[in-house]
């Protein structure tokens, strides 16, 4: 599972505003940051929550999300905190989930894996691998039947696509036009399980083709490749154009859930995750912004100070805010 080239970002940037480049790299920033503190933090055992890191993942995320308008609907799965936070969701309310406080966006009750936050259209994530998929297809169809020009997009590994709904939720999307991007975060690993010992075919949007939805391929570590193809396919999308299916390359640096990286297990080696960090998102884009001008390095400091607080502050605010009632615990809850 080798990194195959350096992340190339493409110098020619005058489609994009300044001003989204920076929100691009504090979306990116705010991200990180969160997921290290948790991954500080999470041996203390307080957050009794199971959690799937992104950390190197973000440039999905953000690249994807800041192209939607917070009245979009973002559906995601068991490693959604990045696209979360990219939406716009509230750091400390998604922290406080994971503590199970009362104050968190799942009112305590869904911890990481169930995150959900309908002001800033995060419909819900799905622990079930694939499970959010169908759910989004819904959504864009009441959206087409509304005629409301929303954009739904659905989240979800390398995985799901060795499920069958999801065939059927991009068939009945193309047979009804809907206004909705899939966006299949390949990270190279099922759990403990690398892409190629589970498909003959590791260019995971090329088999989509056949079915007849336009599909894409991204670099998953570059975020202006990933805010390109993303915004093409939403605007085509709102326009009335139908779905999109959107393959992001990528690599976890943590392992499939807690903390470690995996190396401890076996399933992969150092050097693999020492080269896949060296594509760091964050860091790459960073340098990039640095040496093009687009930041100064006084500003970048100002920024990491600014998300330092703020996560900081988030935790505060998750540790000593309260836990669900006993004779309500149950309240929101399907039963």
């Amino acid at each position: 599972m080798k990194s195959t080239r350096p992340i190339v970002f493409d110098t020619r940037i005058d489609d994009i505003p300044v001003r989204v480049l920076s929100e691009l790299y504090l979306a990116m920033l705010r991200i990180q940051k969160v997921e290290l503190k948790i991954d500080d933090l999470y041996h203390e055992d307080e957050m009794k929550t199971p959690v799937h890191l992104c950390l190197g993942e973000e440039a999905i995320a953000a690249g994807v999300c800041l192209n939607l308008g917070i009245e979009d609907y973002v559906f995601t799965n068991h490693r959604g905190h990045g696209h979360y936070i990219a939406k716009g969701g509230d750091v400390k309310a998604m922290v406080a989930e994971l503590y199970n406080r009362e104050t968190g966006c799942s009112r305590g009750r869904g911890g990481s894996m169930h995150l959900v936050d309908t002001s800033v259209g995060l419909l819900g994530s799905s622990s079930i691998v694939g499970g959010g998929v169908p759910i989004a297809t819904g959504a864009a169809l009441a959206s087409s039947l509304k005629k409301d020009r929303r954009v739904s997009v659905s989240f979800f590994g390398d995985a799901a696509v060795e499920e069958g709904v999801i065939y059927e939720s991009i068939n009945f999307a193309l047979l009804k036009k809907l206004p909705i991007i899939y966006v299949c975060e390949n990270n190279l690993y099922s759990v403990y399980s690398p892409l190629s010992k589970r498909q003959p075919h590791n260019e995971i949007y090329r088999r989509f083709t056949g079915i007849g939805i336009p599909s894409y391929h991204a670099d998953g570590n570059n975020v202006i490749e990933v805010y390109r193809t993303a915004k093409e396919a939403i605007t085509r999308a709102r326009a009335g154009g139908g779905p999109s299916f959107i393959e992001c390359r990528t690599y976890r640096l943590k392992d499939h859930h807690g903390t470690g990286t995996g190396v401890e297990v076996g399933y992969r080696t150092q050097q693999e995750v020492a080269e896949w960090a060296e594509r760091c998102p964050v860091k790459n884009y960073e340098s990039f912004l640095l040496e093009r001008k687009l930041l100064t390095s006084g500003e970048v400091e100002r920024l990491n100070t600014y998300v330092n607080l703020e996560v900081e502050e988030a935790f505060q605010f998750a540790r000593t805010s309260p836990f669900p009632k006993e004779d309500n615990v149950t309240d929101y809850l399907f039963q």
